[in-house]
């Protein structure tokens, strides 16, 4: 679509001369109006790229014409048309946010010339706005990646919930991406620039927990060669995110769960309390209110971390990210390993979505990493992702006392042999997909499905349930 020009200027004759110029020599649409007045009521009816205007006017100057625009839009950019005597007030019209400003007279050249710059100025600024938008849109959730309604969702509460102080409790299977997703909410808080502290309540001996949260004095007990901050003290002001809360023995639930209430604790071996501001993120993928009914977890801790709860689905709900993440992690092990793997073969990526992933996200990272290491070609296969599942060598073998049979008896066990075999390793290869099998073959769908039936072959044997 030609760009639309408007022009202001009260001599008739300019603003036919301008638009002949204009017209004559390029594809722009111009419009034209010697009053002033009526700019803001056209700009209201139409859309134009860049407006051209007298600066000495009456009725109205264009530098009031100037402001009057650029209170209704910002990018458009607007020229200024000034005599020699007023190129001061032209000078005052840039500082004001013209684009630029032609002296009267002036040449045919210098018009257009003009022109086109607005036009390229105008193009980098819309593509420079789109890009700093896209950039963004990635920076809300520069750990998470899907696309599908069930993540929309998961994205749209991290962003209601996190510029709040709310203590947020998420829980997911092992492997959905728990971390991430608190660490998302971290930087989308005003805490962003603080530190953002994970503790693995699993991974800490019991002995060792109290001391890694809140620090110890020296002296406090074997070992205790020196004071050592806690985590907490580390995350103050910032974000503590407490992954696998459920694993937290009973003793340090209630220590917490003072921290939690009034942003109080004691190091190890101190008898002085220290105060901490503190944004808690919890995490579990276990049912907590089921170890609440078994005395296993404090009921009052679980409702003072369940303010708000955020779920990740697992994997195998959202399919349709499965090729994202698959993209994703495809490039972040190609540059640690320099490697130049260009994509995953369109079966091996059928078996990859048609796969439960147990382990969700982390086993799909894992599968990745694995089949770019071990891919010989540009594009990942099935053998790549999975050999364990590949035969490691044909079984099928004659054997010798086939041929004490007669002829016709001896081929059709072999042909028969062969058939089983043969489909088989066709099967495993694409996850049991038929469809794919039988065009690798070279056969027609329902022959193949014949060729199984006969033989007693399930596709659904040699289907990747994780």
């Amino acid at each position: 679509m030609a760009e639309r020009i408007l022009i202001v200027d009260d001599e008739i004759d300019m603003l036919e001369l301008l638009k002949r110029i204009i017209e004559d020599k390029t594809d722009y649409q111009v419009v034209i109006t010697p009053d002033p007045l009526a700019v803001p009521q056209i700009l209201e009816e139409n859309i134009f790229d860049l407006v051209i205007t007298d600066l000495r006017m009456p009725g109205q100057n264009g530098l009031e014409l100037l402001e009057i625009i650029r209170g209704k839009d910002n990018q458009i950019p607007i020229v200024i048309l000034t005599a020699y005597g007023t190129i001061e007030s032209a000078v005052e019209a840039m500082q004001k946010g013209a684009f630029s400003y032609i002296t009267k007279p002036f040449k045919k050249e210098e018009i257009l010339l003009t022109i086109e710059k607005a036009f390229n100025f105008q193009r980098l600024t819309k593509e420079n706005l789109n890009l700093r938008n896209e950039l963004e849109e990635k920076l809300k959730f520069p750990f998470l990646i899907g696309q599908s309604p069930m993540m929309e969702k998961v994205y749209q509460k991290i962003l209601q919930v996190a510029k709040t102080s709310a203590t947020v409790l998420i829980t997911g299977d092992s492997g959905t991406g728990k971390e991430l997703a608190a660490k998302t909410l971290h930087f989308q808080s005003q805490r962003k620039d603080k530190n953002f502290v994970a503790v693995n309540c699993s991974a800490i001996p019991e002995p060792l927990i109290e001391s890694e949260l809140f620090g110890h004095l020296k002296g406090s007990f074997t070992g205790a060669i020196r004071d050592k901050k806690g985590l907490v003290e580390e995350a103050d002001r910032g974000t503590l995110f407490l992954d696998e809360i459920g694993d937290l023995n009973l003793v340090m639930q209630t220590k917490l769960l003072r921290l939690l209430q009034e942003g109080e604790y004691k190091p190890v071996g101190s008898s002085k309390t220290l105060i901490a501001d503190i944004r808690f993120v919890a995490a579990t993928n276990q049912d907590l209110m089921e170890k609440v009914q078994r005395k296993e977890f404090r009921e009052d801790l679980f409702y003072r971390l369940n303010v708000i709860q955020i779920v990740l689905p697992p994997l195998r709900d959202r399919k349709e990210d499965i090729p994202i993440l698959a993209q994703h992690f495809l490039e972040k092990f190609n540059r640690l390993n320099q490697k130049q793997i260009k994509g995953i073969e369109p079966g091996a990526l059928e078996v990859l979505i048609n796969r439960d992933w147990p382990g969700n996200i982390r086993e799909l990272e894992n599968v990745i990493e694995r089949g770019v290491i071990l891919s010989r070609t540009d594009i990942l296969q099935v053998a790549d992702l999975f050999p364990e599942d590949q035969p490691a060598s044909f079984p099928f073998k004659i054997q010798e006392n086939i041929f004490l049979s007669p002829f016709k008896e001896a081929k059709e066990n072999i042909i028969n042999n062969f058939h089983i075999e043969y489909i088989r390793r066709v099967l495993a290869k694409h996850g049991g997909n038929v469809s794919l099998a039988a065009k690798e073959c070279g056969l027609k769908r329902p022959y193949l499905h014949r060729l199984m039936r006969d033989n007693d072959i399930k596709s659904k044997t040699y289907r990747h349930s994780g």
